[in-house]
């Protein structure tokens, strides 16, 4: 079984608007060919960017194909050891 990642909704957003660098595009493509993971946070925070139908529509399709994580105690807990230890953060 490969890794699995929960994508932020800076790299979804930069990911749907083509503008992550190509070797970024590229990892991000891998992950979202297969199921995507966000958190609900991400959820709102992606939505916050549906200014045009057109986006509106690539924004909840790729919600809809995604699995969406809720805001739990673990995943309050996970965050905060992310950001205490960035390096966690290193593929």
């Amino acid at each position: 079984m490969g890794k699995k990642y929960i994508l932020d909704s800076n790299v979804i957003i930069g990911y749907l608007a083509g503008r992550l660098p190509q070797e970024g595009m590229k990892v991000v493509s891998e992950i979202v060919d297969q199921i995507p993971n966000i958190s609900v946070i991400s959820q709102i925070e992606v939505l916050r960017f549906n200014d045009t139908p057109e986006n509106e529509a690539i924004l909840e399709d790729f919600i809809s194909t995604s699995v969406i994580f809720p805001l739990s105690n673990k995943v309050v807990r996970c965050t905060a050891d992310l950001q205490l230890n960035p390096e966690l953060l290193k593929v």
